[in-house]
């Protein structure tokens, strides 16, 4: 089964690093459209529907954004912060995936409304763990949001 029903937006600054996130989407068994932009101005662009690019149409608002903190342009505090500030946006689920592992940053974006962190596995079998470990939550908060 895949989870969330509508586009995962990845917001990673490393090419490389995206590349291989697809890859471990799809060995985890998701299937929902996976979109990736580059960079915090980028995300936010996209998100507010202004994308120069293909932008929004045709895929509509993410139900999850999976980002990145150490962006160029704007950080992923930045960008984590703008959405929490923007009531159409309210229902986006944001999981901080970064290379951080500092405390500091994990209790920040948990100020600022990520709805989850993780440090960024090294390997392939384990960042497939962590993508599933994230659409299970994902699950779970959507189960709960339809009981009450």
């Amino acid at each position: 089964m895949s989870v969330p029903v509508g586009p995962v937006l990845l917001v990673e600054d490393d090419p490389d690093h995206a590349t291989i996130f697809a890859h471990a989407w799809k060995r985890a068994g998701c299937t929902s459209r996976l979109l990736t932009v580059g960079d915090g101005d980028a995300a936010v662009a996209y998100l507010a529907g202004i994308d120069r690019r293909e932008g929004r149409r045709g895929h509509g608002l993410p139900s999850l954004v999976v980002l990145d903190l150490k962006l160029p342009k704007k950080s992923g505090f930045e960008v984590l912060e703008w959405i929490r500030t923007r009531q159409e946006l309210e229902g986006i689920r944001v999981v901080v995936l970064t290379s951080s592992g500092e405390s500091g940053d994990k209790e920040r974006t948990r100020e600022l409304g990520a709805n989850a962190f993780y440090v960024k596995p090294v390997s392939l079998d384990d960042l497939v763990k962590t993508i599933i470990e994230i659409r299970d939550g994902v699950q779970q908060a959507e189960a709960r949001a339809k009981k009450g």
